[in-house]
């Protein structure tokens, strides 16, 4: 049977870049938060967002993600009623997705709150990546031009690295390409898939 390996890491350290290492060793990698985008513009997802969270947060009937972010980031029983209609449906289309990997004896599965959402009651294995707050931020402020106040606020309402780490098998500690890469190396060794 396929095994699940879960992939986390707060927002900034370098998740992706990790996720990318695995794909182009061949293994099939689930990025949960793209995935989640999509699902957010079907019918049906929008339905229940503005049943919760109203109109407003719509311009001519397309989501205004910074809007919602700005709602749930700073509140957090409005993201808790947002992960309630994400996550299940998240859910659901990975469980069709793995059944389209079912050869693969290992599947990444890459989600930012692995471990908030209850993912990670999935997975076989974990790995979180970590990397220097401060490179954190400074990632984040490039890639969404946003404030520091904004990454931090976002910051706050993930788990620590301590707390990833203590329910993690392996760690990944993302400060230059090079040693990052040998790190994904090692564990793709470990696990026999080179």
């Amino acid at each position: 049977m396929t095994k699940i390996i879960g992939l986390t890491g707060g927002i900034g350290s370098g998740k992706t870049t990790v996720a990318n290492h695995f794909m182009a060793a061949g293994i099939p990698v689930y990025i949960a938060d793209d995935e989640a985008r999509k699902i957010m513009q079907s019918a049906e997802i929008i339905n229940e967002i503005k049943k919760t969270f109203g109109n407003t947060i719509f311009e001519n009937d397309i989501l205004n993600r910074e809007k919602l972010a700005g709602i749930v980031f700073s509140n957090p029983d409005k993201l808790k009623q947002l992960n309630a209609i994400i996550h299940p449906a998240v859910k659901k289309h990975f469980g069709g997705w793995i059944l389209d990997h079912k050869n693969s004896p290992f599947v990444i599965y890459e989600a930012a709150i692995l471990f908030e959402s209850g993912s990670y009651k999935d997975c076989d294995l974990i790995i979180t990546v970590t990397a220097p707050l401060e490179s954190r931020i400074q990632r984040v402020l490039q890639r969404d031009k946003t404030t520091r106040e904004n990454v931090l606020k976002r910051m706050d309402i993930q788990w620590n690295d301590n707390q990833r780490i203590s329910k993690s098998d392996y760690v990944i500690e993302n400060v230059n390409p090079e040693t990052t890469k040998s790190e994904v190396d090692k564990i793709l060794k470990i696990l026999n898939i080179q």
